[in-house]
């Protein structure tokens, strides 16, 4: 829990914001340790813009300053948005992995569960189509495809279009816990993108999708 001095800095920098977050949305913010209480140094907290809750060095700005002094030679400006992109990842890793397991779930079966669900009633896919949206091997997706049959989560069907065909589909319980994971996922990635407004998160959605458009679109 808080130590209470330190929360009261901490609450006072976010009145200065006119962002106070509940006691709940605190937790979360440690759970995934975007931030560290008992590391807070008041010093290092400023207010940017009403809609910012906490702006504060972070360790991107340690380590550019820091390879600033020592390769002077060196552009290191990718570090500033690559090395935070990296470093966010790991903490969306850990809040996805909190949001799954209260619903005990592995993230693996996440992304199998809400491949079905999205692909809308009756929940169904091939299993090449399960491969297509999770980037896995078909020996990987057999497995995985087991597994969640022994859990009750999804069933092997025939396919009515190919005799030696199956399709995989979520079985209701397979789609309640899709579902309540979701919201929980939900839940902790608003958590992580509170400090940002409507506008910023559709500014910030939109630079990332210049970055991973053309990824996404590589054949193979």
């Amino acid at each position: 829990m808080f130590e209470a001095p330190l929360l009261e800095r901490v609450t006072e920098a976010e009145r200065c914001s006119g962002r106070v977050p509940s006691p709940q949305l605190a937790e979360i913010y440690l759970a995934i340790e975007i931030l560290d209480i008992k590391k807070l140094d008041p010093k290092r907290l400023y207010v940017n813009r009403p809609s910012t809750l906490i702006v504060m060095e972070d360790e991107v700005d340690r380590l550019v300053a820091a390879w600033r002094r020592e390769r002077p030679d060196l552009d290191v400006e990718p570090l500033e948005v690559l090395s935070r992109v990296s470093r966010l990842a790991r903490h969306l890793d850990r809040a996805r992995r909190l949001a799954f397991s209260e619903h005990q779930l592995e993230p693996w079966e996440f992304d199998v569960l809400t491949s079905l669900r999205r692909a809308g009633a009756p929940y169904q896919l091939s299993p090449g189509q399960l491969l297509t949206q999770t980037l896995v091997t078909s020996g990987t997706m057999t497995n995985r495809i087991d597994r969640l049959t022994k859990k009750g989560l999804v069933e092997r069907l025939p396919d009515p279009s190919d005799r030696r065909g199956v399709l995989v589909r979520l079985t209701p319980e397979g789609r309640d816990r899709a579902d309540e994971a979701l919201a929980g996922l939900l839940a902790q990635e608003r958590a992580i993108l509170a400090q940002l407004s409507r506008a910023q998160r559709g500014e910030l959605a939109a630079l990332l999708r210049r970055l991973t458009a053309p990824f996404d679109n590589i054949p193979g």
